[in-house]
């Protein structure tokens, strides 16, 4: 397939790979990336046409109900990728490397990244950090494994930041985050998420690197485009980031849902004949 071909027709790619992100930077088509954590929603996701789903660590916050990131564990990120594998066709699926299981020795992150791969049947991993993560990086690539880095705001690293305030407004720290994204490129990723840092920043990194650039409060200057997709289709509304667009309301659509389930329970309407055997 031609890059061409690729990039004026992504929905047409029988199977999203690493491969189609770049030809799509290469020919200017955004990268649409939403996170699924089940079979249910991964399959929808994937039927209309996302083309990388992130199994994201966020799912310690809307699947389970935690403050943070932090409680999620490798053994949950398995299952919820091989729920998310199981449902998909054409989708790239990425999955987040949880705390705690890649930070300690780049061997830990390697066997990490291998039982996401052996066990869900990912595409690829996703772990946050500039260059202090680099040999990780190279050597979890150097097994053939994709690797997605992540800079910018990153969640496993809250309780360092102290807030979720957008980073790297001084010239100091955009200059640092500027060298990870080299030093990330170098050590072998095949693309980047920018998470909540100044718009202009963002295209900076965008256009100084080779790989995809995939934003989250980053502005429309990087290669693509992510959202959680609790927050997208207005299934949590309590969290409500100015960067966050809601495509639907699908809270109030759910309690209406069920709210005329029971009326109809209650008023002995449901089961009809029909409906009964």
């Amino acid at each position: 397939m031609s890059t061409q071909t690729s990039a004026s027709s992504p929905s047409d790619v029988p199977r999203v790979t690493t491969k189609t992100l770049q030809e799509m930077k290469a020919g200017g088509v955004p990268i649409a990336m939403l996170t699924a954590y089940d079979f249910t929603s991964a399959r929808l996701l994937d039927q209309a046409g996302v083309d990388v789903l992130l199994v994201g660590d966020s799912a310690s916050n809307v699947m389970a109900g935690n403050e943070t990131t932090l409680p999620m564990t490798l053994d949950h990120m398995i299952y919820h990728a091989q729920c998310v594998v199981s449902a998909i066709e054409r989708a790239l699926v990425i999955v987040d490397l949880p705390f705690g299981t890649y930070q300690g020795n780049s061997k830990e992150a390697l066997v990490s990244a291998i039982r996401v791969m052996k066990e869900a049947g990912a595409h690829g991993v996703k772990l946050e950090g500039g260059q202090a993560v680099a040999s990780t990086i190279d050597r979890i690539v150097t097994a053939g494994i994709p690797v997605m880095g992540h800079l910018g705001l990153t969640p496993q690293s809250i309780y360092n930041f102290g807030s979720y305030k957008v980073r790297a407004k001084e010239e100091q720290e955009a200059e640092q985050l500027l060298e990870d994204a080299q030093s990330l490129q170098d050590a072998g990723c095949f693309a980047l998420v920018l998470e909540k840092i100044p718009a202009g920043l963002a295209k900076r990194v965008t256009d100084s690197i080779d790989i995809p650039v995939i934003g989250i409060g980053a502005g429309k200057g990087t290669d693509g485009q992510v959202l959680v997709m609790h927050d997208a289709l207005g299934l949590t509304t309590d969290f409500n980031p100015r960067f966050v667009r809601r495509y639907a309301r699908l809270d109030e659509e759910i309690k209406g849902a069920v709210g005329r389930y029971i009326e109809d329970v209650r008023s002995r309407d449901f089961p009809s004949e029909d409906e009964s055997y």
